[in-house]
């Protein structure tokens, strides 16, 4: 078998585990959501509760091949379920190409299962799980090797977190008694100081720009009439992105001003 075939061969393989894993944060969110135990119990249709069966837990194909419904009621499944598996699916392959079979790839796609893992729950409940934010700041240790265990720089990543994180907590304490209202939850808050840890200073002000024109734009999907914006989806997508190629559109930029 040649390297590029190789390669296909692996890149194959990060997409089913992807689409996989999408499938399973999807139930492990939505039991979550609603306090059941989430590791243990077969998954059941939303709506009916039906167990479902080995050939309706195909990620991707089974919502394709039920056209979107359950095949014991009839209800439609939310559309996000299927995003969730391809979007992750995708994420999985990026995350493979950009970083290798490494301890720091690995630790990246923790941090990456645990972002989609909180911005699911979110988006349902618009409460960010602490359980989430604690399994990625305990698998923060796995990037040491990124940083060559230097110690100046693992101290500035421990220090962007605490200056990041208290950044945005001084700035929605502000935003609160400009606007009478709370303008960030305290979920939000730990989740951009566990951004200060995993990105540093540089990226993670970047992430933060993308994270607020994600924002924006996810204002833009319909929830029901109800108002309220659950910004963790954007800062974790905003995350992942800068994570991906956040020093290429540094490098970008900082060249603009190169004389």
């Amino acid at each position: 078998m040649s390297d590029g075939d190789m390669e296909v061969f692996f890149c194959g393989l990060a997409a089913l585990l992807g689409a996989v894993l999408g499938s399973f944060f999807n139930c492990a969110a939505w039991r979550t959501a609603r306090g059941q135990v989430w590791w243990t119990g077969r998954s059941r249709c939303p709506v009916c509760g039906h167990a479902l069966g080995a050939l309706e837990l195909i990620p991707v194909l089974s919502f394709l091949l039920q056209r979107g419904r359950c095949r014991h009621c009839g209800a439609k499944l939310p559309w996000r379920y299927l995003l969730t598996e391809l979007g992750f699916g995708l994420l999985t392959v990026l995350s493979y190409r950009r970083f290798g079979l490494s301890l720091y790839g690995l630790g990246c796609y923790v941090f990456f299962c645990c972002l989609l893992c909180l911005s699911l729950v979110d988006w349902e409940i618009y409460i960010i799980p602490d359980g989430c934010l604690i399994a990625a700041a305990l698998a923060w240790p796995l990037t040491l090797p990124a940083l060559d265990f230097d110690g100046l720089r693992i101290l500035e990543r421990i220090l962007s977190a605490l200056v990041f994180g208290g950044g945005m907590l001084l700035l929605a304490r502000w935003m609160d008694r400009l606007l009478d209202k709370e303008s960030l939850g305290g979920g939000d808050i730990k989740l951009f100081a566990l951004l200060g840890l995993y990105l540093g200073l540089a990226r993670s002000l970047l992430a933060l720009l993308l994270s607020s024109l994600l924002g924006l734009l996810l204002a833009l999907v319909p929830r029901g009439g109800d108002k309220r914006i659950p910004f963790a989806p954007a800062i974790s997508l905003a995350a992942a992105l800068t994570l991906l190629w956040g020093d290429t559109v540094i490098d970008w930029y900082l060249g603009l001003f190169a004389f």
